[in-house]
């Protein structure tokens, strides 16, 4: 099992989570953070620290598509470590329906 960045993370992309990942296994995109599938160890520290609920295990249903969305991100994206403050919009983007067509970037973040 592996854990998932999820859509609701664009336009928002709170770092909560990479301070308490053990492995550092999120990648930053310009306006979202992924997992690495193959470098999280499942131990679900970040899951509760996602002010916007972005982050899911594999396990939930219609997650395949994430896992390989996380996938292919983290392979071209920089490892961040450090937390960062979110992005301006974050507070009216949670929640908000169809984030992946109306606002995700593929370009990369800063890392760090």
């Amino acid at each position: 099992m592996t854990y998932v960045v999820i859509d609701n993370c664009i336009a928002c992309k709170y770092t909560d989570c990479v301070e308490v990942c053990p492995v550092d296994c999120f990648y930053e995109g310009e306006n979202m953070l992924v997992i690495h599938p193959d470098e999280c160890i499942d131990c679900g520290v970040c899951e509760p620290e996602c002010p916007a609920d972005a982050i899911r295990p594999d396990t939930e249903p219609a997650m395949e598509e994430w896992v390989e969305f996380n996938r292919k991100y983290s392979e071209k994206w920089p490892v961040i470590i450090t937390k960062k403050d979110p992005l301006p919009e974050a507070t009216e983007r949670d929640g908000e329906t169809g984030k992946l067509d109306k606002y995700f970037s593929e370009n990369p973040g800063e890392g760090g």
